[in-house]
């Protein structure tokens, strides 16, 4: 044990400064949750504001407009996971079978990009095409039936745009993760479901799925996690007051009423209930997973 330990030295040493930045960036600043339970004002601070208990929490359950934006995130949250969830898993099986491997690095090249791109271009790529007044998509609608559609002003049509764009946004680079599992499966497996007559679907069915199957559950079980943390920018820059009734989620009801509005101690009770239903979601999946021979831990 003691040689080991010597051997793996210079890899501890490398390790110090990922530790440091977790304790002054993760760890250090939970500290500050506290605040959820106090009555927290910038004069007498953290440590000497006021006690008040679950007071925030009840507020927090007894208002309705808190109700609907959890629900919110909640919708948003589960669609961007169940529906953008395979997209990545497919995009890589695809250029996995791709054999010319010039078109096959153009194509990595195009849906790599998006994902390099803010929201706030993302944001207005979407407004150049669904904008109902000067929208691309809409004056080609205009030509054909004479009339332009509220894309972004419709629940419906909204959340379609809002799933779509970051998936077209994040599909490509989530495809790496799979892309890299799917080079550890042995050829020779292939070779022998093609002698036993399997064609490409069943190689696929067969060989590549249950190959990364280890793989797929680690990133299901890590986006379980994320369902309530549907994102600042993608909501913000997409938003607007006539969906508010969908698109108010928690990040976004947390910059208004606790940055904008100064209720730290409210929108902090509504952090940490964001952050526990996460822990309770991973949690919920890993075990799940475990039953099945698959989990993260």
């Amino acid at each position: 044990m003691g040689l080991r330990l010597r051997r793996n030295i210079p890899i501890f040493i490398m390790f110090i400064p990922v530790i440091i930045f977790y304790l002054i960036f993760k760890y250090l600043p939970m500290l500050g949750v506290v605040i959820a339970f106090k009555d927290y004002n910038f004069i007498q601070g953290i440590m000497n504001s006021p006690w008040v208990g679950w007071k925030h929490f009840r507020i927090l359950f007894d208002n309705p407009q808190s109700l609907e934006i959890i629900r919110n995130t909640f919708v948003l949250g589960l669609l961007t996971v169940f529906i953008g969830f395979p997209f990545p898993i497919i995009l890589a099986i695809l250029l996995n079978e791709v054999r010319r491997m010039w078109f096959k690095r153009i194509v990595q090249t195009l849906v790599y990009l998006p994902h390099f791109f803010s929201w706030v271009i993302v944001g207005g790529v979407v407004l150049t095409l669904f904008s109902q007044e000067s929208g691309i998509v809409n004056h080609l609608l205009q030509r054909v039936t004479g009339e332009a559609y509220p894309f972004l002003y419709k629940s419906g049509s909204w959340i379609v745009i809002f799933l779509g764009s970051g998936i077209w946004k994040e599909t490509g680079f989530a495809a790496i993760i799979y892309l890299a599992a799917l080079s550890s499966i042995d050829t020779s497996l292939y070779e022998a479901a093609g002698i036993d007559g399997a064609n490409k679907w069943k190689q696929i069915i067969h060989v590549t799925i249950p190959g990364i199957a280890s793989t797929i559950v680690i990133m299901f079980i890590l986006s379980i996690g994320s369902v309530l943390e549907v994102g600042f920018d993608k909501v913000f820059v997409l938003q607007n007051p006539v969906v508010s009734n969908i698109s108010e989620v928690i990040s976004t009801y947390i910059y208004r009423i606790g940055i904008e509005g100064a209720q730290f101690s409210f929108t902090a009770a509504l952090g940490l209930f964001e952050s526990v239903v996460g822990l309770v979601l991973v949690l919920l999946a890993n075990r799940t997973a475990r039953k099945f021979g698959q989990g993260l831990w």
